[in-house]
């Protein structure tokens, strides 16, 4: 069989959530770096893979692959024994919940090219894009926090095995640090983390790991 494809970029959110989730299903995988910096996302190549100019994508089983959280739920589906999302309707609406705080909310409006054009038209410089990025990743973390609060019994987003809400949420905490926005106050984010760190599949895929494209 073909090894599976990942196009993708170093410190790409979406990009860092397909990567723990491919470690934790223990699929071995081709890394394709798309270089944001120099434009590589518009291509014409890659805009033939992904027509959003979007990382990441993914080239397996025959079929290529993207949208982040659709991607792990294919894995989840196609892999057995994953748990990336629980068996019951209910706690699948849950954790789907958790993630798409972070995907839906946090990520769009905190999205590279979303905050550099937020910074364009309000005339500002650094200062202005780590403000708006401190406000809407400590505003949704904080949600988050308190979704969390209800969690079933488990070292995780959901339970005693990770799943696609820790796949999004270290990402996220990724960028939080990068950006300076403050979870000291979370202690149910900050005890999951703790959990993941201790997984090789979360911190092989770190983006310090991966590290940025070939100059």
């Amino acid at each position: 069989m073909t090894q599976p494809i990942l196009y993708d970029y170093w410190r790409s959110s979406a990009s860092y959530r397909v990567r723990i989730a491919l470690n934790l299903a223990g699929i071995e995988y081709q890394a394709v770096p798309i270089d944001l910096l120099k434009r590589g996302h518009k291509s014409a190549e890659h805009l033939q893979r992904n027509p959003q100019g979007l990382v990441p994508a993914l080239q397996i089983d025959g079929h290529l692959l993207t949208q982040s959280l659709a991607i792990i739920e294919y894995l989840d589906e196609t892999r057995t024994g994953l748990n990336f999302l629980p068996a019951d309707p209910l706690g699948r609406t849950r954790a789907r919940a958790l993630a798409y705080v972070i995907a839906m909310e946090i990520h769009p409006v905190c999205n590279t090219s979303v905050a550099a054009h937020v910074v364009e038209l309000a005339g500002g410089g650094d200062e202005t894009r780590r403000a708006w990025m401190q406000k809407f990743i400590r505003q949704g973390l904080l949600a988050f926090e308190a979704l969390l609060a209800g969690r079933p019994a488990g070292d995780y987003c959901h339970g005693s095995d990770p799943g696609l809400a820790d796949c999004c949420l270290i990402p996220q905490l990724y960028n939080a640090d990068r950006w300076g926005a403050d979870y000291a106050d979370c202690p149910n984010i900050r005890s999951v983390a703790a959990s993941c760190a201790e997984l090789n599949a979360f911190t092989a895929a770190h983006p310090d790991r991966i590290g940025p494209p070939p100059q």
